[in-house]
């Protein structure tokens, strides 16, 4: 692990976030129902498209409350490489990130994103605007997860981009020289980061870009996207239902930017309310946030709980027994596992649909989830695109993470009721959540 090198105040390097963990952590349960208000870290999606953005805007612009982990900080090291003046202060909660209108400061640099999905599909587009040549490259699981429609993408907006060693996979040589723009089909069926890279890079192509995007239904993380370039003073033209994306040539205004609390870190501590009857708000996050994942606060709503979102909170009292539900979560995946991790304590079997593309990510998040729910004694139905669980009683285990954080912070729920479990390789919460487990246990 490489830390920031060459830009003075940053104050911290990845091994910093990882801090120091066990090889396994025992989650003691619960002896009451949980009752607590709470405030989880920055977003993750919303601080690396913050951070990105900023560093192509015209001028100094300061990021508060960005998420501080291992998924930030790869670009960050990214972008000091590429030398942006970068200056992270953990203390006060903000990054100061001097941007120079689209123009990446050096060549010739090559850049690692350790297993950060974002930083590995918003990099390139962007690097395409410099003079090259660039690499991007991550760990070996980056190595597996798909690129082939970001590349085909790219070069149908006139970037130079390849492949060093595998066609369809990383590591990507990126070789600059602009974007022309055009009109490009993009294929977001496995990855909607895809989508996102290139919209963020899309206001310094010579002509204007249109992207019909195909692959899904829904388009959240996108929408988040646009929120963030819109603050920043870009707009998006959005045909209906984000088929068409459109983006006038322009550029980044320089700003203050406050970045709200994360909605996927935000279910494990709503889904500890649900499990064990109690109630969990958390503060600065609420009705007007554009993140997919507060979606889970309904699926519990249909298990029985009691939801309330307000402007700034939301808010769920779990019943006395949980319901199983049949669910789409397609647009919101990344809480799949954290309904997963619940479901053997509700009242008849939960189905999580339109799932597939969650295969391809930190792990095989299908496959992984339906081993360690097998594990715990728990009846499983694997599909293609869907799981089936069936309640049943939680035998003690070992829950093995593959180095997925939220395999490990969604099955620590799980132990808040069940007696015996114990989360391996606890440390891959440091991608999104260094501190998760410290703040699990102030529930006690």
């Amino acid at each position: 692990m490489r830390p920031v090198a060459g830009v003075p105040g940053v104050d911290f390097t990845v091994e910093d976030v990882r801090g120091t963990f066990p090889e396994e952590i025992a989650i003691q349960p619960l002896d009451r129902p949980v009752d607590a208000t709470i405030r989880v870290p920055g977003s993750k999606s919303v601080t690396n498209r913050a951070l990105l953005v900023a560093a192509l805007a015209d001028g100094p612009s300061t990021i508060r409350n960005p998420l501080f982990s291992d998924d930030s900080y790869w670009l960050l090291d990214a972008l000091a490489r590429l030398d942006f003046k970068v200056h992270a202060d953990r203390e006060a909660a903000e990054i100061h990130i001097t941007g120079q209108r689209g123009i990446i400061p050096n060549t010739a640099v090559d850049t690692y994103v350790g297993n950060a999905g974002t930083v590995a599909r918003f990099l390139p587009p962007a690097l395409a605007l410099g003079e090259g040549p660039y690499r991007v490259d991550g760990v070996p699981r980056m190595r597996e997860r798909p690129v082939a429609d970001l590349v085909d993408a790219m070069r149908g907006l006139g970037a130079d981009v390849g492949y060093v060693e595998e066609e369809g996979r990383f590591p990507l040589v990126v070789n600059g020289g602009g974007l022309a723009g055009g009109t490009v089909r993009v294929r977001g069926g496995k990855s909607s980061q895809f989508v996102s890279g290139l919209l963020m890079a899309a206001p310094y192509a010579w002509d204007p870009v249109v992207l019909e995007i195909e692959g899904r239904t829904e388009w959240p993380y996108v929408g988040i996207t646009a929120e963030v370039m819109r603050a920043f003073g870009v707009e998006i033209e959005i045909g209906e239902r984000f088929r068409r994306l459109a983006v006038e040539p322009g550029f980044y205004l320089a700003r203050e930017y406050e970045v709200e609390p994360d909605a996927s870190a935000a279910s494990y501590f709503l889904a500890a309310a649900a499990v064990t009857g109690g109630r969990v708000r958390i503060s600065g996050l609420g009705t007007g946030s554009p993140q997919g994942d507060l979606r889970f606060a309904e699926v519990l709503g249909k298990m029985g709980c009691e939801v309330e979102l307000g402007t700034d909170f939301v808010e769920v009292r779990g019943p006395e027994r949980l319901q199983g539900v049949d669910v789409d979560m397609g647009a919101f995946s990344d809480t799949m596992i954290t309904l997963s991790a619940i479901a053997p304590f509700a009242e008849g079997p939960t189905t999580i649909r339109n799932v597939a593309h969650i295969r391809h990510q930190e792990t095989d998040r299908i496959a992984a989830v339906a081993t360690e729910l097998r594990r715990l004694g728990i009846g499983v139905e694997e599909g293609s695109d869907s799981l089936r669980i069936t309640p049943g009683p939680v035998r003690p285990a070992s829950v093995r993470t593959y180095d997925d954080h939220r395999m490990a912070m969604a099955f620590a729920i799980t132990g808040l009721v069940a007696s015996g479990i114990r989360i391996r390789e606890p440390g891959c919460v440091t991608k999104t959540f260094p501190d998760y487990f410290q703040r699990l246990d102030a529930l006690r």
